[in-house]
């Protein structure tokens, strides 16, 4: 038959004296008993001269590429004309360009419209789903 030890009842165990603290000097650790002061910070002023940051506002997507010659399909949710300032983001995605090349139906255009798809040349690499967003 197996051999089983037994196993003695379960000892209590002690409790923590809570009597046993350390007590510490008074010099160290004691903070000092002065009642603080309110102090009370005037507010910065705005300098008038300092520009407003505007927030870039999303006006496309990237739907199509052509990467050797260097060519973006946008899918526009705001209005874009040559000239304005944009910037590409994505997952891999940073640079700013301004608008200099523009087409639909590969005709060249100054404008284009919300909901509307354009090609648009592009100085650095994109990738689709990659967002676009106006600066300024």
């Amino acid at each position: 038959m197996l051999n089983k030890k037994k196993t003695s009842a379960a000892v209590p165990r002690r409790k923590k004296q809570a009597d046993k603290t350390k007590k510490r000097s008074p010099s160290k650790n004691k903070k000092s008993l002065s009642p603080k002061k309110n102090i009370v910070k005037s507010p910065k002023k705005k300098n008038s001269k300092e520009k407003t940051v505007k927030k870039p506002q999303l006006i496309g997507v990237v739907t199509h590429r052509f990467s050797k010659i260097n060519v973006a399909v946008l899918k526009l949710s705001a209005p874009l004309s040559v000239g304005d300032s944009i910037r590409f983001q994505g997952h891999t995605t940073e640079f700013s360009q301004t608008v200099s090349s523009m087409q639909i139906d590969h005709e060249q255009v100054k404008q284009a419209k919300k909901g509307q798809e354009i090609g648009l040349l592009v100085k650095k690499r994109v990738r689709i789903n990659d967002k676009i967003f106006k600066v300024g």
